[in-house]
């Protein structure tokens, strides 16, 4: 019974660390060609980070808040708010 026990165990294990997928800390944001792509994603935008302020009127979506994907869409904030892309 142990040998039984101790053989599923294993191929539990086995079979846990192939199936999950194993997520990097350092895999890069994702970079967009346009705002009508990023706002696939991102409906609302993306901020810098969550104290900025849409100084652009009313937006019908919250931005998501992540400074390295800002980081690497600031040419598509055209009214540098902090926000890129905001709707």
């Amino acid at each position: 019974m142990r040998r039984v026990l101790t053989g599923f165990i294993t191929l539990s294990i086995a079979f846990l660390m192939f199936a999950m997928p194993i997520h990097s800390a350092n895999a890069a944001p994702a970079k967009f060609k346009n705002c009508t792509e990023l706002n696939k994603t991102y409906p609302g935008g993306v901020a810098k980070n969550s104290k900025v302020q849409n100084v652009g009127g009313k937006t019908k979506y919250k931005p998501f808040v992540s400074a390295e994907i800002y980081k690497l869409h600031t040419k598509m904030d055209r009214d540098k708010d902090g926000i890129a892309c905001e709707r």
